[in-house]
């Protein structure tokens, strides 16, 4: 679709790439940098190198958010200021082209971002999510990672939907040292059959037992909800302050794999609110 570019007097007349372009474009990408590093002092680097270089496609999609959302707020400005005349038509015309466009650009660049995700996973084994802020497709919701922050946030402004998923809220907790992938996703795929519209919740781990889950999650499409712990607000408090943060979105149960103390303590709580507390692996 041809439009205005934003910010511009001049039309753009050149397309967005197709989405078969930007896939292949992609691989090859991948392909260049591997055979770069490969077998060299830089090998090393590769899984980092790959990370960021999704993570510019993460961060070009933000950009484009702040934008859209400062296009909506002067579209509903020039709404309530329109007075018959043309030159405040025009004005909210070239609003809606600029919105319209920048929504055709977002949709391209989380295209780039997700599948870019999927060629890490392949390349590393590792799953490619985004340090903070959430990681949303406007297209689909399949298996949308959302940061609990931009959770409440919408729950506080009620206005954007695609950061509230609807279903049943299962919070799930375990150690970074808990490696029994069978039974996690065993119990996980268990809970799913009860609850076919399940939404997962969990601390945003980075090795163990919530990396388990959210690869789970990824493969199974399901929305998942990340509660990372505020390091810099709460200091040694943050992974506490993050329990009750979970906690207070009032999940239907609570999944407990070994862990910490840390993951005790969401346990307690739980059942202290009278939260279902199901733990596949006995406490001992």
């Amino acid at each position: 679709m041809y439009a205005k570019r934003p910010f511009s007097d001049e039309l753009n007349y050149r397309p967005l790439p197709d989405a078969e372009t930007l896939r292949h474009g992609l691989s090859d990408i991948f392909d260049v940098i591997l055979g770069m590093f490969t077998d060299t002092r830089l090998e090393d680097d590769t899984q980092g190198i790959l990370w960021s270089f999704v993570n510019s496609f993460h961060r070009k999609v933000e950009r484009i958010q702040k934008d859209l959302d400062q296009n909506e707020d002067a579209q509903a400005k020039s709404q309530r200021e329109q007075d018959g005349s043309e030159v405040k038509s025009v004005e909210l015309e070239e609003l809606i082209t600029e919105g319209q466009t920048m929504l055709e650009q977002r949709a391209a660049f989380e295209l780039m971002r997700d599948h870019g995700g999927e060629l890490f996973e392949a390349t590393t084994g590792s799953l490619w999510r985004p340090l903070s802020g959430s990681k949303i497709n406007h297209i689909t919701m399949t298996a949308a990672m959302i940061d609990s922050r931009d959770y409440i946030k919408a729950k506080q402004r009620t206005e954007t939907r695609a950061y509230i998923p609807e279903g049943t809220l299962i919070a799930f907790t375990g150690g970074t040292d808990y490696q029994d992938y069978k039974t996690i996703w065993a119990t996980l795929d268990k809970t799913k059959a009860k609850y076919s519209d399940m939404v997962l919740a969990h601390g945003g781990g980075t090795k163990g037992a919530e990396l388990i889950a959210a690869k789970w999650a990824k493969a199974r499409a399901i929305p998942t909800i990340i509660f990372r712990p505020d390091w810099k607000k709460h200091n040694r408090a943050a992974p506490f302050k993050r329990n009750d943060q979970m906690l207070a979105e009032n999940p239907k149960g609570v999944i407990v794999f070994p862990g910490s103390g840390i993951t005790e303590n969401l346990a307690d709580k739980a059942k202290q609110m009278g939260i279902k507390v199901y733990r596949p692996i006995p406490k001992s």
